[in-house]
């Protein structure tokens, strides 16, 4: 008996997730279709035009917009940002500097600062744990 091996497939969306774009900027024939996982390998390692210039220029997909301003996806959503956003948006909020904005920032550089100082903890803590 033979096995033969299943294509792995996943929906747009999820490819969508996978290569950092929003999934309705997508062509039509990636929106309607599977993706396998060897197409998806393939438009990461040489990406044809619509998708490098998804990255460029946008819109860009929450999490994305959350990275480049430097805020959480949470924060987003307390500022007011429910919508994909073009580069040139990202740009102009980032000059704005509006009053959410600068208090997203904040918050997010505590918790990176907590999060810096719980992971320095557990690695001495761990360090300290090897001694005999």
């Amino acid at each position: 008996m033979t096995q033969h091996q299943s294509t792995q497939t996943m929906k747009p969306a999820t490819a969508a997730k996978k290569l950092g774009v929003y999934l309705d900027a997508t062509p039509a024939d990636f929106r309607d279709g599977v993706v396998s996982r060897a197409e998806l390998n393939a438009l990461q390692a040489d990406p044809p035009q619509w998708l490098r210039d998804l990255r460029r220029d946008g819109p860009h997909p929450r999490p994305v917009v959350a990275a480049k301003l430097g805020v959480s996806i949470a924060g987003l959503a307390r500022g007011g940002v429910t919508e994909a956003l073009t580069t040139e948006q990202i740009e102009a909020l980032k000059e704005e500097r509006p009053e959410w904005l600068e208090r997203e920032r904040t918050t997010q550089a505590g918790v990176r600062k907590e999060a810096a100082r719980i992971k320095k903890r557990n690695t001495e803590r761990a360090e300290g744990d090897d001694t005999p």
